[in-house]
Parts: structure tokens; sequence; C-alpha cells
């Protein structure tokens, strides 16, 4: 097959992001994840079926299936934006890595043709899926979202034991790894969980910089257009002085701490 007509599933596509990675960049929303979180502000991207969600009163199919040579297209759109600014495209979800034919043929297509990768990732995939689709990556922005694994499994639905593992086979790669932390308060909002964290990134090879993202609850609509619970729902977002104070926990134990994305 050639590699331009490999399918994938999305359910967006995003223009003009300057949030997730360098520059002006076009993301790619992919359908399918391992991990159900709590807060997740996508859920419509943890089911890989095609789905029906009411928005605003109205049924919208969720989900369509592509073509690289598809993608290829509209991303191309955009390229003196990337050449301008130093972007390019983003593969994100659910977990883009759980679609890994269709995301390495993609990244691969775009790195031929000169366009900058990065990928959002929880990588809880199988190392073998990280070691085929990492050498095609530029930006790896990858989520780490606890250091306790009975925790970590409590909220998100699976142990955190693969992700750390990976989380070291992407760091020893030549991508840059940029490690994200969702701050969510009752599960990993304290200076200790975040200190324990940043301890760990800051083990990895090459890791500089941990961004600290704090939980909001824009997309608990699409619970309701999913006909699904919000388990959050009393949950209030963590106060600008808690993320500082969070952030100077980073700070201290010497990486580049931002927060937001």
């Amino acid at each position: 097959m050639n590699i331009l007509d490999v399918k994938g599933r999305i359910f967006d596509i995003q223009k003009f992001s300057i949030h997730d990675g360098p520059g002006i960049r076009t993301i790619v929303f992919l359908k399918g994840c391992i991990f159900k979180c709590k807060w997740c502000c996508n859920p419509e991207s943890q089911n890989y079926d095609i789905q029906e969600m009411i928005i605003n009163g109205k049924s919208k199919i969720i989900g369509r299936d592509v073509t690289v040579r598809e993608i290829l297209e509209k991303i191309e759109q955009d390229r003196p934006y990337y050449k301008r600014s130093g972007g390019g495209i983003t593969l994100s979800g659910g977990e883009c890595m759980c679609q890994p034919e269709f995301v390495k043929a993609l990244l691969q297509v775009c790195k031929e043709n000169g366009i900058n990768t990065a990928i959002e990732t929880a990588a809880g995939v199988k190392s073998s899926v990280i070691k085929s689709i990492i050498p095609y990556v530029d930006t790896v922005l990858m989520d780490i979202k606890h250091m306790n694994v009975d925790k970590h499994k409590k909220f998100i639905g699976k142990d955190n034991k693969v992700v750390l593992e990976n989380a070291k086979i992407i760091a020893e790669s030549t991508a840059n790894l940029i490690i994200r932390v969702p701050v969510i308060p009752t599960f990993n909002d304290t200076k200790e969980e975040i200190k324990e964290i940043a301890r760990f990134a800051k083990s990895l090879p090459g890791v500089k910089k941990l961004h600290l993202l704090p939980y909001h609850r824009m997309g608990e609509d699409k619970y309701v257009g999913l006909s699904r619970k919000y388990y959050l729902g009393e949950i209030k977002p963590p106060t600008a002085e808690q993320m500082e104070v969070l952030l100077e926990v980073v700070l201290k134990e010497g990486l580049q701490g931002q927060i937001g994305g």
C-alpha cells in the first residue's frame, strides 16, 4: 500500500494553535485512548468508535476516517506559517499512538516533506510502538500524571508502570521531551506529589522542561452530550496562587517550569 493511502480515524483538526509545540501548529485529534482520565476534556476521543454527541441541542457525528494524503493536503495549506514560526503538525487525541500505523505513516511523510512534528501522549502503549514512532517525532509533549501506582489506577483506569518505562525510552531518543502535568485537585495537587514527578522528570536524560496544566471544566458539557457522568463536577480548579506554589516546587528541582502549555 502507498504510504499516502494509510488510513486513520480522527475527530477534529485545529489550525493556528500556539500551545501544543513550538510555533504555529496544526493539531490533528485522533480517536481512541487506553486511559479513562476522570477529568478528560475530550471524552469523545476515548472511544475509537464513531459516535453521536449532542452539541448545543443538535446531534453531531464524532469521528471520521481519513488518509495520510488528506491530512497532508490540509497541513500543506499552512506551510508558510510553519516556516515563519518554526511550527508544524501535532498529533493529539485521545492517545495518538493507539493508531500506530497511521501515526507512523503520517509523521514519516511530514518529516520527508520538511514539516516539524510533535505528539501529545501519555505513552501508555507497548515499547515497540514507541520505538517505531519516535524516530519521526521532533517534540514529545508527554503527560506524567502521578508517580503512585495505586492512585494512578484509581483515577485513570490503569497503573503507570508502562508510562514511566516509556518515558525513559523517549528521553533516550533524539526527540525533544517536555513533561506535562495536569494539576487535578484531590489527585495530584500537593507539593509532595508535584515534587515527586519533577524529580523523576529531572532524572530523565535531556529533560529540562516541565509544564503544569491547571485543571478546568471546559469539557463538562461533552459528557452530557455523550450521556456520560462527569465525576469531578464538585472539584474546583486550582487558584493562580496554588499554581504558583507548585511552580516554585518545579523550579527548585532545577527544571524550567511554566504554567500552561
